[in-house]
């Protein structure tokens, strides 16, 4: 079975920075066709010009994933293109750091719309073109704090625990359509999303005190996860949260 994704269409939400950026790359690489998102059109634009100065061709378009006519349109758009989708990542995520009795509630509310909610419905409307692949996969990007408390913020954790389940109930619905549905939770990953949580050396500390392989993950080490995941090398696998996190869940004292 070949390690690749040569032929496959491929849509990246938040494609433009972090772990979503390290997607689009490894997907490309692979061969797959694939199509991202993003809310900054500037940076939209930078990453699809770096792709053609490459002479990668990539498809991007600015939006919120938490609008609906934009999810709308970005599904229009892709069935006018190519008719069907065989992998479908959702990569879209923010989180706002507060002890719980310090959010607001549009604070929290936001975090709902943008992890869980934007990540539901990109499910629901590309059903129908996943279904069309007959051998689709979906990838949902969660984290360890779906699962444990990493003082993140209870909304944040809330969120990807809530994408955790929804992965395992996907998976047993829509495995006889031929859609494969997989979650990747990361543990601190260098990226501009845990930027503040770098900066502090004594949060640092911490973290790297309770990970066995003492250092933090790198976006393209997510990336590789992913991307097993989507290829048809995968195919027995679904419903499944890969754990990429230099062993932080598994260490006790």
């Amino acid at each position: 079975m070949n390690w690749n994704l040569a032929n496959k269409t491929a849509l990246v939400t938040g494609g433009t920075k972090g772990i979503g950026r390290a997607i689009v790359d490894e997907l490309v690489h692979l061969g797959a066709q694939v199509w991202f998102v993003a809310r900054n059109e500037h940076d939209v634009q930078a990453v699809a010009d770096e792709f053609r100065k490459r002479h990668v061709l990539v498809t991007a378009l600015a939006g919120d994933v938490t609008d609906r006519a934009f999810r709308e349109l970005l599904i229009t758009q892709i069935t006018e293109r190519w008719g069907r989708l065989d992998i479908l990542i959702n990569n879209v995520g923010t989180n706002v750091r507060r002890k719980f009795i310090e959010y607001t509630e549009p604070e929290y509310r936001q975090l709902f719309e943008t992890n869980l909610f934007s990540l539901t419905e990109m499910c629901r409307l590309a059903f129908p073109l996943l279904q069309k692949s007959g051998q689709a996969s979906v990838v949902n990007l969660a984290s360890v704090a779906g699962s444990v408390d990493v003082q993140s913020g209870p909304p944040y954790g809330m969120t990807k625990a809530a994408i955790i389940q929804l992965t395992r109930h996907l998976a047993a619905e829509w495995a006889p359509h031929g859609i494969r549905v997989n979650a990747v939770s990361p543990w601190y990953i260098e990226t501009p999303l845990t930027e503040p949580v770098r900066s502090n050396p004594q949060r640092m500390e911490q973290i790297i005190a309770r990970t066995p392989m003492a250092r933090i993950g790198q976006p393209e080490e997510v990336a590789a996860a992913v991307a097993f995941l989507a290829m048809d090398a995968a195919s027995y696998i679904t419903g499944q949260n890969l754990v990429v996190d230099g062993g932080f869940s598994v260490k006790g004292l």
